[in-house]
């Protein structure tokens, strides 16, 4: 599997290999703010960066070629400057007819202000394409129990991956609980080698430790209430254990030294993993290919180990739960015209996902989010590793987004720069979560 190296940033934005400029359009034409193709069909800006541009771009090439009268017309742009130029946009009234998104805070914007349409009864009349998904894979693309946004591409849970050379030698198995956690960093300091490579400069490494730790402490419907606004959800005495276990482990020396001086952009915390410095580390899925690339036969040699999560002892979560991103988004604008919605939705149903789609992204080392792909990932030569992301990611009762791109860009900001202090343990438990509570509404 050749997997490009990527930050967790520009994995979640499908721009996996460094952006290069806006691209060209595809030969049906100039796609500008709210047009669409000379043939009637629809409108769509999209990520460049590659495998997923050359992706997108064969999907639609042979989506039109079926369906003349239907074509969709591709814009590529760079992550960072398609993000600002499609709120512009929108604002405007001048959107794609598709508009690509991350789902969660984002999508909730635009379902408030009335930008984008709802799904929910077309879902209802192809209930084929809905099986066709993870269930998992909704929850991000809903809205007040509505459907604003068609899941597609692949999932990208947190798992924590550990060296099983060094396992091997302390004579230990992954933990299952969080006291065993808790041992193990006894027993790896004992060796010398840290129990935890964390990149905490980037600061959202960090995050997903409390994503799962919040999860199996509370249950999803802790972190439910933020997303949705309630009153004092921050508050909940599940927050104030997470964070306080949090410490406990920063304490323990559970992470290796100078964490906070670490970068994942840079892929070093990867890299304490595979040159034993490390034994353990909490990350998204897409470091695989990255370790595979650059850990000197560390991935090929059988040495990389993957699990889910620890539970808690008391915890209310289920311990097949997932976090991360369980999806990419597409919605179609509510400014759009009646045959462009049509061509979008024709496309969503007959253009996204086609087997030929599904076959690429595996053999780019990702796992689609459709049912029914066992035995095209039995044929991997990652298959081990495919199958277990897989079975996490289908089997999870909930699967969480990143806090991050659930949260409004206010809050998530908020939340970046409090958990940065949790774990420097500048700040106590109880004030993390009253300095998030105050970003309710925000």
């Amino acid at each position: 599997m050749k997997q490009p190296q990527t930050s967790r940033r520009s994995f979640l934005a499908l721009a996996a290999l460094t952006p290069f400029a806006v691209a060209a359009t595809t030969a049906c034409g100039t796609s500008g703010p709210g047009a669409s193709s000379g043939s009637g069909g629809a409108s769509m800006w999209y990520l460049s960066g590659e495998p997923n541009q050359t992706t997108m771009q064969k999907a639609v090439d042979a989506f039109g070629s079926a369906n003349p009268n239907d074509k969709i017309t591709v814009t590529y742009f760079q992550n960072d400057a398609y993000k600002t130029k499609i709120k512009t946009a929108i604002g405007a009234g001048q959107a794609p007819t598709i508009i690509y998104g991350w789902g969660g805070g984002g999508l909730k914007t635009y379902v408030e202000a009335n930008q984008v349409d709802d799904l929910t009864s077309w879902f209802d009349e192809n209930p084929d394409l809905k099986k066709k998904f993870f269930p998992s894979s909704f929850g991000a693309a809903t809205v007040n129990g509505k459907i604003y946004a068609l899941p597609n591409q692949y999932v990208a849970p947190i798992v924590l991956f550990y060296n099983k050379e060094l396992f091997e030698k302390a004579g230990v198995q992954p933990p299952k609980t969080w006291d065993d956690v808790m041992s193990l960093v006894k027993t790896f300091n004992d060796m010398g080698v840290a129990p935890f490579s964390l990149g905490g400069q980037s600061r959202w490494t960090s995050m997903m430790w409390l994503e799962y730790l919040l999860d199996r402490i509370g249950g999803p419907g802790v972190f439910n209430a933020i997303f949705e606004g309630k009153p004092n959800a921050w508050l909940d005495p599940a927050v104030i254990e997470t964070g306080t276990k949090i410490q406990e482990l920063v304490s323990a020396e559970g992470f290796i030294k100078g964490f906070s001086s670490i970068t994942a952009d840079s892929n070093a915390d990867q890299a304490l993993l595979f040159t034993g410095k490390a034994a353990m580390m909490l990350h998204g899925t897409w470091t695989y290919g990255g370790m595979k690339k650059n850990g000197q036969n560390f991935v090929q040699d059988g040495k990389l180990g993957f699990v889910q999560f620890p539970t808690v002892p008391g915890g209310k979560g289920d311990p097949k739960n997932g976090v991360g991103n369980p999806a990419q988004y597409m919605s179609i604008s509510s400014k759009a015209t009646d045959k462009e919605k049509e061509s979008a939705k024709k496309f969503f149903k007959d253009g996204i996902l086609t087997e030929t789609v599904i076959d690429t992204y595996i053999n780019t080392g990702s796992v689609p989010i459709v049912n029914g792909i066992e035995d095209k990932l039995s044929k991997s030569p990652d298959k081990d590793f495919l199958n277990f992301v897989y079975g996490l990611a289908k089997n999870a009762p909930t699967f969480q987004q990143s806090w991050d791109q659930a949260l409004s860009p206010t809050a998530a900001e908020a939340l970046l720069n409090n958990i940065d202090q949790l774990f420097l343990k500048s700040i106590t438990p109880q004030q993390f979560a009253e300095n998030m509570n105050a970003t309710l509404g925000k």
